[in-house]
C-alpha cells in the first residue's frame, strides 16, 4: 500500500519562517493616486504656460525695439512684426552723432551723475543706518518712523521748493541737485534695508571690537562695513538703474544740451516740428540698455543676497 507524501512548503529565509511565498510584486497604484498626479502635472503645465506667455508680453516691447533699431525709418511702423528682411546698421552710426554732441557725451554725462549718487548712497545711507541700528539717541524710534515716512512722499511734492533752493544758490543747470541731495542720506528706502541688514549682524561682534579700545567709527569701518557687502551691493545696483534711468530730476535742473544725461538726450530724438527719426531713437536706446543690462547681470547674485538677508534680525 503506497502512501503519498504531501510537500511541506519551504521556509521563506527573508521572512525568518515557515508561510507563505512572499510577493514580490509591487502594488498597483490606485486610481485615485493616478488621477491626482495626471491633475498636478496639468497644473504645473499651465502654470508654466501661463509664465512662458506672461514672460514673452514683457519682453515683446524689447525685442521689437531691437528690431526697428535695425529696419529702415520707413518701415517701422508699416511692418509692426519681429521678422527682419534686411538690416539698417546706419541707425547706430547715424544716431551716434544726430545730436549736438556724440551720444557718449551724454552716456558720461549720464555717468557723473551715476557715480556721484552712489557714492552719496553709500556713505551716507549706511551710516545713518548705523545710527538707527546701534545707537542711543533721544526721538530714535521717531525720527525712524519719520524716515519711513517720507518714501511714501512723491518726489513731485518737494520738486518746487528744492528747484527754488537750487536756483538761489546757483546750481541750476548743473549735475550738483542730482548728486548733493544723495549725500544727505536722502534715500530713506535704502536706509532702511540697512538698517535691517545691520540689525541681523551679532552684537557680539561690536562688544569685542569695544573690548579691544574700538569706539562707533571704528567699530563701523571695520566691524560692520565689511559684513554689509550684500546691502552695499544693492543700494549700488539699485541706484545705478534708478539713476540712470532718471529723466524727470535731469529734465528740470539741466537746459544746456551739453549736459544733458541719457534720458533727456534720447527725448532731443524726438521733434515735434519735423520728421522723427525713430530708428536712430530705437538704436540708441537699445545703446542706452546695454550699461543697465551689463551691472544687472554681474550683480544679480548680490542683489538676491542682498535683499534676502534684510529681513533676518
Amino acid at each position: 500500500m503506497t502512501t503519498k507524501l504531501e510537500t511541506l512548503p519551504t521556509p521563506d529565509k527573508k521572512s525568518g519562517g515557515a508561510g507563505k511565498p512572499t510577493n514580490h510584486r509591487k502594488p498597483r497604484e490606485s486610481r485615485g493616486t493616478l488621477a491626482f498626479s495626471r491633475a498636478q502635472r496639468g497644473k504645473s503645465l499651465m502654470k508654466h504656460g501661463i509664465l512662458i506667455l506672461a514672460g514673452g508680453l514683457m519682453i515683446y516691447p524689447l525685442l521689437w525695439m531691437v528690431v526697428s533699431s535695425l529696419r529702415p525709418n520707413e518701415l517701422i511702423f508699416r511692418e509692426p512684426g519681429l521678422w527682419l528682411n534686411s538690416l539698417e546698421m546706419s541707425n547706430y552710426t547715424s544716431g551716434w552723432s544726430a545730436l549736438t554732441h556724440p551720444f557718449g557725451h551724454y552716456m558720461i554725462n549720464s555717468a557723473i551723475v551715476v557715480i556721484g549718487s552712489i557714492l552719496g548712497n553709500l556713505i551716507s545711507c549706511s551710516m545713518a543706518a548705523y545710527a538707527f541700528a546701534r545707537l542711543q539717541f533721544t526721538a530714535k524710534k521717531l525720527l525712524f518712523g519719520i524716515m519711513l515716512l517720507t518714501i511714501m512722499l512723491p518726489f513731485h511734492v518737494v520738486i518746487v521748493p528744492q528747484y527754488i533752493l537750487f536756483s538761489q544758490i546757483g546750481w541750476v543747470n548743473t549735475f550738483w541737485p542730482l548728486i548733493v541731495p544723495k549725500l544727505l542720506a536722502t534715500e530713506a528706502f535704502f536706509v532702511f534695508l540697512m538698517v535691517q541688514f545691520i540689525r541681523g549682524i551679532p552684537r557680539e561682534l561690536d562688544e569685542a571690537a569695544r573690548i579691544d579700545g574700538a569706539g562707533h567709527p571704528r567699530i563701523f569701518l571695520r566691524v560692520i562695513l565689511p559684513l554689509m557687502v550684500p546691502a552695499l551691493a544693492t543700494t549700488t545696483i539699485f541706484t545705478f538703474i534708478w539713476t540712470w534711468n532718471d529723466f524727470f530730476g535731469a529734465l528740470i535742473y539741466l537746459t544746456d544740451p551739453d549736459m544733458f544725461t541719457v534720458p533727456v538726450a534720447l527725448r532731443a530724438f524726438v521733434d515735434s516740428q519735423s520728421a522723427t527719426s525713430w530708428g536712430s531713437l530705437f538704436a540708441m536706446s537699445i545703446v542706452s540698455l546695454l550699461p543697465v543690462f551689463l551691472v544687472f547681470l554681474f550683480g544679480q547674485r548680490f542683489l538676491i543676497k542682498g535683499i534676502a538677508t534684510t529681513g533676518i534680525k
